[in-house]
């Protein structure tokens, strides 16, 4: 309205409506990347448009999983091969040419799946830019759990095979054939069903499985995050700790997975038995990661400067930043608690800057460990001599919100304690404008090499007590910010009915008169206003497409998954449908 309003009469005409689509059509708007690109384009250049949009996003995934279905495939099809030209496929037939070829598989799954959980490997190689350029790291753990998902599935072919089809034929087959066969590889004895199974090879294969269904099912989703939504027998062999503890039964998976590779029924050579090819290097890696971690969480003296216990039940802890130790925002560190377990770590993001003298960490109660350690500080701050608790810490650790100096705009979504690593990001920006240096330019669009030159921060909250969290920080933004205007920040409370609601209308109202006198929200008492309910992001996506048309923006959400999935297909919406391209990145620990 104040826009087509030209003579402040108050209200608008049909003309300035026209006026008003004649430039949101024309192309000089197009141009700029406010008109969707399909109104001007057929149904095969939209198509053309979405696949390069869904290369462009995808590619480094794509191609890292095309190598290793690839590798599977080739690993299979070679053994099948091998088997189907072997004397064991006359009594045995296809089965065994598909067990083999599973466990071919198998093999390379068992050695792969150590390397995305080498946390300081990734975290150094991706310092290199040439190297993260290729290889999605971000992604480290979704590939952890897509090869899960193959060795759940060679297990299946593999084992089920061998039980179901290889075993019984082994067990039924003709004497006369059994003889000039596999007779020597059985002691020159054809054996029962069950004298198979009693051999070292079937039981420490069983062993392994078993293992596995208790590491794979205790990692799921539902009974590590939400386990009283199990029935009640369930329950208390589930949450957290049991997905920690269970996990660790990899140890023995791979002890007994070097029994049963060297014990092979029809396997006599050393040279054949190949397993520990496989797996060699990849232990070594893991296992010297192992010692690092462990020598150097014993270095690291972090005591406890300061604890604070806010509303929603969240720790604040300020440890003493050791020597040595040096990081980059966005960046997290595992936290270990001796009085509570003296095995248990668990990821936090760093809430403050890289040259703070000391490292700040924000702790939510969402699970047994944390509810444990929020009751250990608490007890802490109600005695007489306040004496912390020992804290060990190992890290730090790459995330994706760190790549935020890859782009000079940014999107950072965050929900409820979500928003930790972006705090530290910009508390680091804004340590950055205090001391300006030639390659930051104020308002610019340029900006540094190592700094955004435009921030964008959106935080949403259910409770109005969260924003009391950093408090202190969106004071120290806010002021500095001021000047320069880098960081835009909008908090959000959805608790509240939306602006123009008559429900909320008073405080709608009590709020701006606040804000107008003092400069301060009477919501999140800080001089960032709070808006109510949650962000209409189709229109943030609109706004930041026509305020930076051409732009590369880099968007980092870390949030539910629901969040994550509706930003990701509004990035790949707007840069498919504007000139403004949209990357998203999703936190993952």
């Amino acid at each position: 309205m104040e826009e087509l309003d030209h003579e402040n009469l108050g209200h608008i005409g049909l003309s300035q409506l026209e006026e008003f689509f004649k430039e949101l059509f024309s192309s000089e708007s197009y141009e700029h990347g406010y008109i969707p690109k399909w109104i001007y384009t057929n149904p095969i250049q939209r198509i053309i448009s979405h696949f390069t949009i869904e290369i462009q996003t995808h590619w480094r995934r794509a191609w890292i999983i095309l190598a290793w279905l690839l590798a599977c495939a080739s690993l299979f099809a070679w053994k099948f091969m091998q088997y189907k030209q072997s004397l064991p496929f006359e009594v045995m037939g296809y089965c065994l040419c598909t067990a083999k070829g599973a466990a071919e598989t198998l093999k390379l799954n068992m050695a792969l799946i150590l390397l995305p959980v080498c946390r300081n490997t990734i975290t150094w190689l991706r310092q290199n830019r040439w190297i993260s350029s290729v290889i999605p790291f971000n992604d480290n753990i979704n590939f952890h759990k897509l090869i899960a998902g193959g060795i759940v599935t060679g297990v299946i072919l593999h084992g089920g095979t061998h039980l179901a089809c290889d075993f019984p034929r082994i067990v039924g087959c003709n004497h006369t054939i059994f003889r000039q066969t596999i007779y020597e590889n059985f002691g020159h004895h054809q054996p029962s069903y069950v004298e198979i199974l009693a051999t070292t090879e079937v039981a420490t294969g069983i062993c392994m499985v078993a293992m596995m269904v208790a590491a794979f099912l205790t990692a799921t989703q539902l009974p590590r995050r939400n386990p009283a939504a199990l029935p009640w027998p369930f329950r208390r062999i589930t949450g957290f700790n049991v997905f920690w503890y269970s996990h660790h039964l990899f140890i023995l998976v791979y002890a007994l997975l070097i029994v049963h590779s060297m014990l092979l029924f029809f396997t006599k050579d050393n040279m054949e038995k190949t397993t520990w090819m496989y797996i060699a290097i990849p232990i070594i890696i893991y296992v010297g990661e192992r010692i690092i971690r462990i020598n150097r969480s014993n270095h690291y003296d972090c005591n406890v400067l300061e604890a604070v216990i806010y509303p929603g039940k969240v720790l604040s802890l300020k440890l003493r930043k050791p020597k040595g130790f040096h990081y980059r925002s966005g960046m997290y560190v595992f936290l270990q608690c001796p009085q509570i377990s003296p095995f248990e770590w668990h990821p936090f993001s760093l809430t403050s800057a890289p040259d703070d003298p000391y490292l700040a960490l924000h702790i939510r109660t969402l699970g047994d460990w944390t509810h444990q350690i929020y009751s250990v500080f608490q007890e802490t701050s109600k005695s007489s001599t306040v004496k912390y608790p020992r804290l060990l810490i190992d890290g730090p650790y790459g995330s994706a919100s760190q790549d935020h100096i890859n782009y000079d705009i940014v999107l950072l979504v965050g929900l409820g304690i979500g928003a930790t690593p972006f705090i530290s990001v910009l508390h680091h920006i804004v340590h950055a404008l205090r001391r300006p240096s030639p390659d930051i330019i104020d308002g610019g669009e340029s900006g540094s090499s190592s700094h955004p030159s435009k921030v964008y921060f959106y935080w949403v909250t259910r409770e109005q007590g969260s924003f009391d969290w950093f408090r202190d920080i969106m004071n120290e933004i806010s002021n500095t910010n001021k000047k320069q205007g880098q960081i835009e920040m909008h908090n959000y409370l959805t608790s509240v009915y939306e602006e123009g609601d008559a429900r909320s209308a008073l405080i709608s109202m009590v709020q701006a008169l606040h804000h107008a006198k003092t400069g301060i929200d009477v919501v999140s008492h800080t001089p960032v206003r709070a808006h109510f309910a949650r962000p209409n992001w189709h229109r943030v996506y609109c706004n930041l497409a026509e305020r930076h048309a051409g732009a590369k923006i880099g968007v980092f959400c870390c949030g539910p998954q629901i969040l994550a999935k509706e930003l990701e297909r509004l990035s790949k919406k707007f840069t498919n449908t504007t000139s403004t391209r949209f990357v998203f990145h999703k936190e993952n620990y």
